[in-house]
């Protein structure tokens, strides 16, 4: 259900083959890459499918990344077309992307696509790299973890399944595409012949307008917005077409759980946890909530998750462990990165059914007599906030590219509302004047909204520990107290 009107499955397909085939004809060697940054349209719901076909690879950038960003991803992913809004293309510079790069807007690739030859679906091994999705690291750039036709089509079978999805849905897509939970709002309603209609909303009031105006079954959103959309007085008649609400990105309070019960007692509420690197790993049972509010739930079809000791074996029920996601929905690890995929991809635990290559999360979790499992912590320094997975080095390192800091350190401090809000401590350089002021409009310019630090804290001096580097642990300990 696009603006310029409805798509029936007829013609989803035949748009998708047409787009395919445009792609196929620009002759790129199979495997090549094709990124898209652009609001949700007919281009970016249907080049996930289309390059895959073509025997290309889809790069979906997020929207509200800005050229620095885009710049990094594009000359990573070795990118040689390049899609998206032309006021965003507009905004990248000659340096920016290698002389080879195709760069058309949605609108010229759309029109191209409408007269071109359709061509069938993929015969591709499974196992053929279709996508990759950056996500941000604890450390340095954003990275990308490479998804399979499998990952992608696997993880449509699964959510539809355990969710009970059938034709007659209608999902409202306000998460971002450039998300792996935002793209399977695609695929998993394609998948059972239901309805996706795109939406990117400025208020959350636009939200509750259309899931009155589409009929609205299925919604999917991170915890700072279902804050958000509790808030709001929704009509009983708009709030009653709601059957099944779904986390992720972010665990639901006590509070919220209670409030969103509250607000749709008609819906099924669906708390699920995921990564990248493995898709989606474990989902709550909805007549669980109610009685296990704080629970991470069990695995999802198709996943297999152990719960694995410092000693390497597998947790005792009530034992604290690092979460191990085994099973064909793990990723081929991260683009060109052998280094960081060691780290994250290793093999299975020998109690695993699966076997091969796991991804060990990183984060320490408990599971109780009943198999149900609870988040514990991190173990990365990963900022959370509204939903976006956040590398503190990005932040800091936009703060020192202004040249008005000299030190920089970015932290994620509680917050009701974001989840975690970006603190930043900075040291300025000497000399300068009007830092305070001239530091956030230098930032708006050179990082996305959603890591704009919520506060920044001025220091004259850093605190170092003593090895000599900054105490981010005192920094950290100071500011959340």
């Amino acid at each position: 259900m696009l603006r310029g009107g409805t798509l029936n499955h007829k013609d989803l397909r035949d748009r998708v083959a047409r787009l395919a085939g445009w792609l196929k004809g620009l002759g790129l060697a199979p495997g090549e890459r094709v990124a898209s940054w652009a609001a949700k349209g007919e281009l970016t719901c249907l080049l996930p499918l289309a390059a895959p076909r073509a025997g290309l690879v889809h790069v979906p950038v997020n929207p509200l990344l800005k050229r620095t960003q885009v710049a990094h991803i594009v000359r990573d992913s070795g990118t040689k077309v390049l899609l998206g809004t032309h006021s965003r293309l507009t905004t990248l510079e000659a340096s920016d992307l290698d002389t080879d790069v195709l760069v058309l807007s949605e609108d010229e690739a759309l029109a191209k696509a409408a007269l071109a030859d359709r061509i069938g679906p993929s015969s591709a091994d499974p196992d053929r790299l279709a996508a990759i999705l950056y996500t941000s690291g604890s450390t340095g750039k954003p990275k990308g973890v490479m998804l399979s036709h499998a990952n992608m089509w696997l993880g449509a079978d699964s959510v539809a399944d355990y969710l009970g999805m059938a034709a007659d849905d209608v999902t409202l897509a306000v998460l971002p595409l450039s998300f792996d939970y935002g793209q399977n709002q695609l695929f998993s309603t394609w998948y059972v012949g239901g309805c996706v209609v795109p939406l990117d909303y400025l208020t959350p009031r636009d939200v509750v307008k259309a899931v009155e105006r589409h009929g609205v079954t299925t919604l999917a959103a991170v915890p700072p917005l279902w804050v958000q959309l509790t808030e709001l007085d929704w009509p009983a008649e708009t709030a009653a077409k709601l059957r099944r609400l779904t986390n992720s990105g972010g665990a639901l309070t006590v509070e919220l759980v209670r409030s969103l019960r509250g607000l749709f007692p008609a819906a099924r509420l669906f708390p699920m946890y995921g990564l990248t690197e493995a898709f989606r790993s474990t989902y709550l049972d909805p007549a669980l909530v109610d009685s296990h509010p704080t629970s991470m739930g069990k695995a999802i079809p198709h996943a297999e998750i152990l719960v694995v000791n410092d000693k390497g074996e597998v947790a005792a029920d009530g034992e604290e462990g690092e979460l191990v996601h085994c099973g064909p929905l793990v990723a081929q690890g991260y683009w060109q990165d052998p280094v960081r995929t060691a780290e994250r991809y290793k093999l299975a635990p020998k109690e695993s059914r699966y076997g091969g290559m796991a991804v060990w999360s990183g984060d320490r979790v408990k599971r109780d007599e009943d198999g149900l499992l609870y988040f514990v912590g991190r173990r990365d320094a990963m900022i959370k906030c509204a939903g976006n997975r956040i590398s503190p080095q990005e932040v800091e390192d936009g703060a020192l590219a202004t040249g008005l800091v000299a030190e920089a350190v970015a932290l994620g401090i509680p917050d009701e509302r974001l989840g975690h809000a970006i603190h930043l401590i900075v040291r300025p350089v000497a000399g300068i004047s009007g830092v305070q002021e001239e530091l956030p409009r230098k930032l708006m310019q050179t990082l996305p909204n959603f890591m704009q630090p919520k506060v920044i804290h001025w220091r004259e001096a850093m605190p170092t520990s003593p090895n000599g580097k900054i105490d981010r642990s005192g920094l950290y300990q100071e500011l959340a107290a």
